[in-house]
Formats: structure tokens, sequence, C-alpha cells
């Protein structure tokens, strides 16, 4: 299965990009590099540079329909700028309009929130979303990760990278069963 990452240009979360790719790619998937820009995207450990990495496709020049799934990784400043990006935020909810499996970690739901996908859906996400989530419609839960079955699609969440390895594992699980 081919499986969208979106990220901004910058901000990102280095480890919460990193880990869930090499989980698609260990399991037989194809992660695929999305963000607004053409180039490289520079990721950051907390508040400090990280690594870059090459962009494989731009959103607007690319479509939910050619993915199977789509993976959101946080950082604070990652999903705030693709909340601002009405290219990134249209293809973030094509992924829900089209039933597909969506995975979202951490800061990452502010991009949900903004694509209006979160209503009637039961999340987590970094603690300092809760109210965003509840504006919404949703609701947060504080839990390691939580699948929500209640909409078009399945959604996936966790809150911070220590729930990384239980997010990995429930999004393969899903995704498995899409691929399947």
């Amino acid at each position: 299965m081919r499986i969208a990452f979106l990220v901004a240009p910058e901000g990102v979360e280095q480890v919460e990009l990193t880990e869930p790719w090499k989980a698609a790619s260990e399991a037989g998937h194809e992660p695929v590099l999305v963000s607004t820009k053409s180039g490289k995207i520079q990721a950051f450990n907390h508040l400090d540079k990280g690594d870059t990495f090459p962009v494989d496709e731009v959103v607007g020049e690319t479509s939910a329909g050619s993915f199977g799934a789509l993976v959101l990784p946080g950082g604070v400043a990652n999903p705030d700028f693709l909340r601002m990006d009405e290219k990134a935020v249209a293809f973030v909810k094509d992924f829900f309009d089209q039933s597909r499996p969506v995975a979202a970690i951490c800061h990452a739901p502010w991009t949900l929130v903004e694509a209006d996908v979160v209503r009637g859906r039961t999340l987590t996400s970094w603690p300092s979303l809760r109210t965003d989530i509840r504006n919404a419609g949703g609701t947060w839960v504080d839990e390691q990760v939580k699948i929500c079955d209640a909409g078009s699609n399945q959604l996936i969440t966790s809150r911070k990278p220590d729930d990384l390895k239980a997010f990995c594992d429930a999004f393969l699980h899903v995704f498995a069963g899409e691929a399947g």
C-alpha cells in the first residue's frame, strides 16, 4: 500500500516521522513524503533542527486517491503550517471523504480540526489540543492510542513520542485490514 506522510516544509517532529516511516516500510508498505513545497523538509528534535528529508510529492499535484492511507506526524509547528495551507487541508479531508484510514500523532490533529473531520469522533493527542478537539465537536481521551470507527474511515491517534510503538502497531494493524 502507498502511504502518504504529509508534513510541512519545516517543523515536523523527526521521530514522529522516522519511526512510523520505518514501521510502514518494514511492513512492506510504500511510504511517500508529501509536502506543500518541493525540495526537502526540515525536521526537528523538539526545538532543535534535525535532519532534512527529500519530498516525493507535492500537495496540489497529487491526490488522496493515489494512496491507501495517510499518516500525519506531529511537532508543534508542522500541523500549524499545514492547517494554514488550503491544499494541505483539502488533501487531508479527501482521505475522510474517500473512507481511507488516517493516523495522526501528537499535535497533528490540529490539521484534522481545520479539515472539520473530528466532529463525532473520539481521539487523543498532545494534551494541549484537548479544547480545540472538543470545540470542533470531537471527544478527547487521554489514551496511548485510540482507534475510532465512528466515521466514514478509521482514525488512529496517539499522544506523544513515548506512544510511538503503540501508534505504529495500531496503524499497521488497521492498514493491513485495508490492504487485505
